[in-house]
């Protein structure tokens, strides 16, 4: 067994070096000293604890709340030659019961298992009896009911303290804010621990929001121009939806499938198997899948509808351009997206939990409206700060904004005077001075305010209106047909207190940054793509006869390294980031043959 930190990045893992505060928190988690680490998605956090577990004598036990984590991890581990194991409940009888025996017998030095499962069918006893030598508490903002994604059986996980005292615990997680920080903490009795602060910037993905405007046909606009062959995930908020755009996805040539709670256990298996092992699949998927997906090269995530927080939104987006390489987050939404999602946190929350939800919903609303740098408004939230990243649509195209303080009391002053009773179409048809029946049943058309907002267009309305409601400045009450309400935050804007300012231009364009890009690697010549495609095409065989997903073996951008060094020995090979001493003996006479030939 190598005892060096760095020996054992290099020769089973395959980097040259530790990243950030990598080796300082494995440094600390090797002094017996508890932690929580804070590292942005694909930052290196599972290296915090894995490379401790190799060096340290007994087993290290790692949480983790999906499935899907736990498996990808311990095939990965597995192919670098490190003795892994999950424990769950979609395991046969028989299997469960052949880890436990392995555990027993030490043959395993990292076990992977769901919280659930850990207090289950005595299972601390069995952990009494061998050497413990560190728990590994992954997905940490599950613990708190501040985060996005708070799991009850999470709580429980503070009897670890008690129970193993001598055993060091490391938190990892890649979204929270301040008040979740302190709330894991102290959730999990890590106060006297030391907090790790990684940037949670991800500069290789690129940030667009837009209005919708036939959703449909800009989800395709987008792919079509931006990723026409590649991997990615689309997040919609309903079954039936999921279904309908993988359909058309579908029908337009792409390769798609669907990913929700309503499709039996075996077909979600079945779909996520696919995505993880070919290439070029787009999984439209509500926010059921991903938390545990490890695949490097999604080179975009959009999202068809909000989600309900930032932390939420930045973790899927995270789950773009994992591997380092160029990626695209893509959102589109309206005022629709806006009613929704707030009819829905009003269900089966306390007051207090009402007020957390609705307060991290307004500051995404805040980040869709915000006419400055995406990336900066987005980091500013996780308490830190930054310059404007160039690589926003906000930065490539600077919004050209408007003085409509008129405009928005104006649009007040028609919801007041129809008596706070209608949505956004009759408010806009009053404004606008359309006759329809509608309006002239209710007498609207009388009104000294009708006709008086002819000066801006159909769609210029609803932007404002879209723009009150994130402002909080109005309400809509689904429950009475989507109907508008004012609420106490208008009334310094109506006393002329508070100015209003919209963005001039409503719909985005994609437009590249200085990264190149986003859906493909530029090579040089011909020569250089051939190869890149021939090593790729070796890989995808070498997966499918294994079973296992292509980067399991190598990652896209080991190959890319591969391209532009040229290695033709083993030892050169060795230097190629991510090719540790396992995989070269097991793979590398086969890629560097391939290299040769071309």
């Amino acid at each position: 067994m190598l005892r060096k930190p760095l020996d054992i990045l290099q020769n089973t893992f395959g980097y040259p070096q530790f990243r950030g505060a990598q080796s300082e928190i494995i440094d600390h988690v090797l002094g017996n000293r508890d932690a929580l680490v804070l590292m942005p998605t694909g930052g290196g956090k599972s290296l915090c604890y894995q490379i401790p577990a190799l060096i340290f004598e007994g087993l290290t036990v790692v949480i983790s709340p999906l499935i899907a984590l736990m498996q990808n991890q311990v095939m990965a581990l597995r192919e670098l030659g490190v003795e892994a194991a999950a424990l769950n409940s979609g395991m046969p009888l028989l299997d469960r019961q052949r880890v436990i025996e392995d555990v027993q017998a030490n043959k395993v030095k990292l076990l992977y298992i769901a919280p659930e499962r850990l207090f289950a069918d005595g299972f601390f006893d069995l952990l009494k009896k061998i050497q413990v030598s560190l728990f590994a508490i992954d997905e940490a903002h599950c613990v708190s009911q501040w985060g996005h994604d708070f799991r009850p059986e999470y709580l429980r996980l503070s009897a670890l303290h008690e129970i193993f005292p001598n055993v060091p615990r490391i938190a990892l997680t890649a979204t929270a804010d301040s008040a979740t920080q302190n709330d894991i903490q102290e959730r999990l009795n890590l106060t006297y621990g030391r907090t790790f602060k990684s940037s949670f910037d991800r500069p290789n993905i690129q940030y667009h929001v837009t209005t919708k405007n036939n959703a449909v046909s800009q989800l395709l606009s987008f792919i079509t121009s931006q990723h026409k062959s590649d991997a990615g995930i689309v997040y919609c908020m309903s079954r039936k939806k999921v279904e309908s755009i993988s359909e058309k996805l579908n029908t337009h040539g792409f390769k798609s499938l669907p990913y929700h709670a309503g499709l039996n256990t075996e077909e979600r298996a079945r779909n996520q198997e696919v995505f993880l092992k070919e290439d070029g699949i787009i999984m439209v998927a509500t926010i059921a899948f991903g938390m545990g997906i490890d695949k490097p090269d999604v080179r975009f995530v959009a999202h068809l509808d909000l989600p309900k927080n930032l932390e939420a939104y930045y973790q899927e987006t995270g789950r773009a351009g994992r591997d380092g390489l160029p990626a695209d987050a893509w959102m589109t939404y309206g005022q629709q997206d806006i009613a929704k999602v707030r009819n829905l946190l009003g269900t089966n929350q306390s007051r207090a939990q009402l007020a957390i939800e609705h307060q991290k919903f307004n500051a995404l609303l805040s980040y869709c409206e915000n006419l400055k740098c995406r990336r900066k408004y987005l980091l500013k939230y996780f308490d830190e700060k930054s310059d404007d990243c160039g690589n926003c649509d906000n930065c490539l195209t600077k919004p050209e904004t408007i003085d409509t303080t008129e405009e928005a009391r104006l649009a007040l002053s028609a919801i007041f005077r129809t008596g706070q009773l209608y949505g956004a179409t009759h408010i806009i048809d009053v404004l606008l001075g359309n006759e329809t029946d509608k309006v002239s049943t209710a007498s609207h058309n009388s009104l000294a305010l009708f006709g008086k907002g002819k000066h801006k267009t159909k769609q210029e309305w609803q932007a404002i209106l879209r723009q009150l409601l994130a402002k909080d400045y109005v309400l809509q009450d689904m429950e009475n047909f989507g109907s508008l309400k004012l609420t106490e935050a208008c009334r310094p804007l109506l006393k002329g207190e508070e100015t209003f300012v919209s963005r001039k231009l409503y719909m985005s364009k994609l437009k590249t940054s200085s990264m190149g890009t986003p859906s493909s690697v530029v090579f040089n010549n011909d020569e250089d793509n051939s190869l890149f495609s021939k090593l790729k095409e070796l890989r995808l065989e070498l997966a499918r006869k294994a079973n296992i997903p292509p980067y399991v073996i190598f990652h896209d951008k080991t190959l890319i390294e591969m391209v532009f060094n040229r290695p033709t020995t083993l030892d050169e090979l060795s230097g190629i980031q991510g090719v540790g001493t396992t995989k070269r003996d097991k793979y590398g006479n086969l890629f560097l043959n391939q290299i040769l030939q071309n």
